[in-house]
C-alpha cells in the first residue's frame, strides 16, 4: 500500500519555518557577541594579558566595525546576491569565533571578534531584511520581521547567562566554539532560503563607502578613548594635541568626514550618479523618526547590558554565573515583551507600543529617584572602581 505524501501546504509551511528559523538564528548571533562576553570581561583579559579596558575596546570595536561598514555590506549584498552575501558573511563570521576561541593573545582577539565577526555582521544583517521580504507573503512579513527581531531580544536576553555559565564551568572560549557549530548549521539550512530579486544591479560607491567607514570610525574611536585621554582636557600624563585631549580632535575630524560624506552624496546624485544611499531618503519624516527611536533604544539598551555587568563583576566582585543570575529579572522582562506583544496584541500601533514603554521607563526612573535616600555614614569606595 502506498504512503500518502504530505500536503503541498504542509511542505510549504515547514520550508518557511526552517527559513524563519535560519534567518533568526542569524539575527541571534550578531546580537549575542554585544552582550554575551560582558559579564566575563575580567576572566577574558586575564587569560589574554590585557585589562578591563582592552577587552571593553574589542567589544566596541565589534560594533563599530558592523556600524562603519552596514551601508556597504548592503550595497555588496544587492550586488553579489542577499543569498550569496549572508552565506559569505557566515562563513567569515565563524572563522572570526573559530580565530577568537583560540586567540592565545590579545591582538588575535581583536582581529577574530572585532574584525573579522564585525566584517561577517555588516554582510548578514542587511541581508536577513531583504532575504525575510523574499520569502514571506506580504500579510506574513510582519509576523516574521517580529520574529526575527525576537531572536535579536532572546540573544540580549540570555547572552548574560550563556556566558556566565560557560565561563563559570568551562571557559569563555567555548562561547565561540559554540558559535561555530551555530554558523555550520545556518549554512546547512541556507539552501532552502530563496534569494531575494534584484531589478537592477547597484554600483558601489568606493568614495562614499570610505568616508562613511572614515567618518563613524574616527567619531566612535575618539568617544571610546575618552576615558583614557579625557573628553576635552587631556588627562595628566596623557598625550596632548595643542593642549587639547586628542579625543576630541578625532571626534571633530570624524563630524568633518561625516560631512565630506553628505556633501558626495548630493554631489552624486545631482551629476545622476549612483551615490551609496539616496539623500532623498533623509527628507522622510517617518523614516528619520524611526532612526532616532531606534538608535536612542540600542543606546541605552546597549548601556545598561554594558555598564551594569562591569559594576556587578568588577565593583561587587560577583562571578560571572552570579552576574548573569542578577540580570535574569531585565533580561526575562525583554524577553517576555518581545515575544509576548506580537502574540497578545498583533495588530497593536508600534506607535503605541514605543509611547507606552516610553512613558514607563519615565515614570519608573522618577519612582526610583524618588525613593533614593541618603544614608549616613562613610563613603564607600574600593580601588576597583576608581
Amino acid at each position: 500500500m502506498a504512503t500518502p505524501s504530505a500536503a503541498p501546504g504542509t511542505k510549504a509551511a515547514t520550508g518557511s519555518q526552517l527559513v524563519l528559523f535560519t534567518l533568526a538564528a542569524g539575527q541571534f548571533l550578531m546580537t549575542l557577541d554585544s552582550s554575551v562576553m560582558n559579564v566575563s570581561i575580567e576572566e577574558v583579559a586575564k587569560d589574554v594579558g590585557t585589562t578591563v579596558t582592552g577587552i571593553q575596546t574589542a567589544i566596541t570595536l565589534y560594533t563599530l566595525v558592523m556600524a562603519a561598514l552596514m551601508i556597504t555590506g548592503a550595497k555588496v549584498g544587492a550586488m553579489i546576491g542577499r543569498k550569496r552575501a549572508f552565506a559569505i558573511g557566515c562563513v567569515i563570521y565563524g572563522c572570526g569565533s573559530f580565530t577568537t576561541s583560540i586567540a592565545p593573545n590579545y591582538p588575535v582577539l581583536l582581529f577574530g571578534w572585532s574584525f573579522l565577526e564585525g566584517v561577517g555582521a555588516c554582510l548578514i544583517l542587511p541581508a536577513i531584511v531583504a532575504l525575510v521580504a523574499a520569502n514571506f507573503a506580504a500579510a506574513k512579513r510582519p509576523a516574521a520581521y517580529g520574529l526575527v527581531a525576537a531572536a535579536g531580544a532572546i540573544a540580549v536576553a540570555v547572552g548574560p547567562l550563556i556566558g556566565g555559565f560557560c565561563t563559570t564551568y568551562f571557559s569563555w572560549r567555548w562561547v565561540f566554539a559554540g558559535e561555530v557549530v551555530v554558523v555550520a548549521i545556518i549554512l546547512l539550512f541556507t539552501r532552502k532560503i530563496a534569494d531575494a530579486p534584484v531589478e537592477k544591479r547597484p554600483h558601489l560607491d568606493v568614495v562614499g563607502a570610505v568616508l562613511s567607514a572614515g567618518g563613524l570610525g574616527l567619531f566612535v574611536f575618539g568617544v571610546l578613548k575618552t576615558g583614557t585621554w579625557g573628553w576635552i582636557r587631556s588627562k595628566p600624563g596623557g598625550p596632548s594635541w595643542w593642549g587639547l585631549s586628542p579625543s576630541i580632535w578625532l571626534m571633530i575630524a570624524g563630524l568633518f568626514v561625516i560631512w565630506l560624506f553628505f556633501a558626495w552624496l548630493h554631489r552624486q546624485a545631482d551629476r545622476g550618479k549612483e551615490p551609496l544611499i539616496r539623500p532623498d531618503m533623509l527628507r522622510n519624516n517617518q523614516l528619520v523618526g524611526g532612526l532616532v527611536m531606534f538608535f536612542s533604544q540600542f543606546m541605552i539598551q546597549a548601556g545598561v547590558f554594558f555598564v551594569v555587568p562591569l559594576y556587578l563583576s568588577i565593583c561587587l566582585g560577583l562571578s560571572a554565573l552570579e552576574t548573569g543570575v542578577k540580570l535574569l529579572p531585565l533580561s526575562v522582562t525583554l524577553l517576555a515583551a518581545a515575544i509576548g506583544v506580537p502574540k497578545i496584541w498583533p495588530k497593536v500601533s508600534p506607535r503605541r507600543i514605543v509611547r507606552s514603554g516610553l512613558l514607563s521607563l519615565l515614570a519608573g526612573g522618577l519612582v526610583l529617584l524618588g525613593g533614593l535616600t541618603r544614608t549616613p555614614g562613610p563613603r564607600w569606595s574600593s580601588s576597583r572602581c576608581s
